[in-house]
């Protein structure tokens, strides 16, 4: 079978540091070159030497009808990759062939007018998608009865809530006769209901032969939907095939409980010691700090906050510690009750006044051992061992 998508040694690089110009004409730029040759030298050293690649020799082949996940990390490449894919970015190396129209939804808003009305923008994104206008009049109602924006399709789509903007865009994108359908991690702006119902609906795209590109942070998403995966990190692929060993790829390379920093915090550790959670850290500034603060928010695999607590929360008493350059902070959450699995550790450390350091999802921890606390005859739900008083009259 021929693929439907084929993408050879394709990268893509961008220039840090370079001030946005003006176009210019070939003859401007030679002429300038003549002229003031040494005002561009230094106009070359103001704009710097980095290069950032987002994307680099990247190979795979996708066939029609199949249902692939694009995972990894922030910053591995995956939403440059689909903007690629959607034409909306080009190449700097290698080239991507498409045989089909492609539907994308890579962020809220993608390919709507502001000051169009929602019934005109989803004229406007069929056109943009190749389709004539009676394609798009016989999906019209389908579109908005998955939205669910009757009421407001005649007002102009900059009035619209977050929410309704990406439903109206999910609905364009998946119910508009495309080949291919992109999706990015824009799901995660709607509600729960929501994230289902769009889960359902690519699920009933794939089954009528469509090609559907999924990226998401969303572990469980990604296992339901696709039945393959290809793993980015660093703008390359370092694993790819089904989507089970894939993932645990991915959580193998990103499982740590042990991080470095080169700035004022110097480390922090997570680990599970029996029935406990250790936190620690170390920092290190020019300055005295005080009241140190180190704050953490533990969500689950599919991004929701379990638990999470800071010095203020416990109201820890701060009139015994000195301000000083450098210090050692530690937090043991004593029986946390968490269910067994994998779960995200996010970090903000400061003080009182300012946050030094903030990073989502930082540490991620396998919790092992604690559902064995307590004997289950059925499964569990949610990720919070129950402490539950009963009492029946």
């Amino acid at each position: 079978m021929t693929a439907i998508i084929k993408a050879e040694n394709l990268g893509k690089q961008f220039r840090l540091g370079r001030r946005a110009d003006r176009y210019s004409t070939l003859r401007e730029s030679l002429s300038r070159a003549v002229r003031k040759p040494m005002e561009v030298l230094r106009e070359a050293k103001r704009n710097g030497p980095g290069d950032f690649w987002a994307l680099r020799d990247v190979n795979f082949e996708i066939l029609p009808g199949e249902v692939v996940g694009i995972i990894g990390r922030n910053g591995a490449g995956k939403s440059t990759l689909l903007k690629i894919l959607s034409r909306i970015t080009e190449p700097t190396t290698g080239r991507v062939e498409l045989f089909g129209r492609v539907g994308s939804l890579l962020e809220v808003g993608t390919g709507f007018h502001p000051e169009l009305t929602g019934r005109e923008n989803i004229y406007l994104n069929g056109a943009i998608l190749g389709m004539r206008h009676n394609e798009i009049a016989r999906k019209f109602d389908q579109i908005t009865d998955f939205a669910e924006i009757e009421d407001f399709l005649e007002t102009p789509v900059k009035r619209y809530s977050s929410g309704m903007y990406t439903r109206l865009a999910f609905a364009v994108a998946a119910h508009l006769e495309s080949e291919i359908l992109v999706v990015d991690e824009v799901l995660a702006v709607g509600d729960a209901e929501f994230q289902e119902k769009c889960l359902g609906k690519m699920k009933d795209v794939s089954q009528n032969g469509r090609t559907v590109l999924f990226v998401s942070h969303n572990m469980n998403a990604i296992k339901t939907l696709c039945p393959k995966c290809i793993l980015l990190e660093k703008g390359e692929i370092v694993s790819r095939g089904d989507t089970e060993s894939v993932v645990g790829d991915y959580l193998n390379t990103a499982r740590s409980n042990f991080k470095t920093y080169n700035r004022i915090l110097k480390w922090v550790k997570i680990d599970q010691v029996g029935d406990e959670i250790v936190l620690e850290c170390e920092y290190e500034g020019e300055e005295k700090i005080n009241r140190p603060i180190l704050g953490f928010v533990i969500r689950n695999s599919v991004g929701t906050p379990v638990y999470g607590s800071n010095p203020f929360i416990d109201k820890l008493d701060f009139s015994e510690h000195r301000a000083t350059k450098s210090g050692y902070v530690k937090v043991v959450i004593k029986q946390p009750k968490l269910l067994d699995g994998e779960y995200w550790i996010s970090l903000w450390f400061g003080n009182s006044n300012i946050n030094f350091f903030e990073e989502q999802d930082a540490l991620s921890l396998n919790i092992s051992g604690m559902t064995n606390q307590l004997q289950y005859s059925a499964s569990v739900v949610g990720n919070v061992l129950p402490e539950c008083e009963w009492s029946f009259e």
